[in-house]
């Protein structure tokens, strides 16, 4: 099954190109349009769910939104992830999520929606490099910080 998630936003452009490539595939396709009004006509669909787990469990093949959380909640799964920008968002930021994780070949990104489909073929014959997520050092820095604060209300009462 092929699982596809534009997020909480919408994405009616990703949802109308998974829903014709459904209509060309002897392969299940389930698709989370969240608040989109475009309605497939050859998947299943479903605006929101309480976890998106049981789409992953099922999932041979994710294709998403390029929401930071989305991305590294499949990437972690081990699941093949086709990542597509959202154009509406303002800032184009999915363009930087998902150029990082694709030039770490984690991900394949499709820039064009009329190359989704060989995007998916891509992900399927690709040996996608399995993503560890960085260890955290903030709590260095919050501890850092905290130092520099007691050391600087220090100095500041003996004046």
């Amino acid at each position: 099954m092929i699982f596809v998630t534009v997020g909480t936003t919408d994405f009616d452009a990703l949802v109308e190109a998974a829903d014709r490539l459904a209509a060309a595939l002897d392969e299940e396709v389930v698709i989370q349009i969240g608040h989109g009004s475009y309605e497939p006509r050859h998947a299943r669909w479903f605006r929101f769910a309480d976890s998106l787990a049981p789409y992953y469990d099922r999932a041979s093949l994710v294709i998403s939104h390029g929401g930071f959380g989305t991305v590294t909640e499949v990437l972690r799964r081990g699941l093949p992830l086709v990542g597509v920008s959202n154009p509406d968002r303002y800032d184009r930021h999915q363009d930087q999520i998902l150029r990082a994780f694709e030039e770490g070949g984690h991900l394949v990104w499709c820039r064009n929606l009329a190359e989704l489909p060989s995007a998916v073929e891509r992900a399927r014959r690709t040996a996608l490099v399995p993503y560890c997520p960085p260890e955290s050092r903030i709590h260095e820095v919050v501890r850092a910080f905290l130092d520099q604060t007691a050391q600087e209300r220090v100095r500041a009462s003996s004046v």
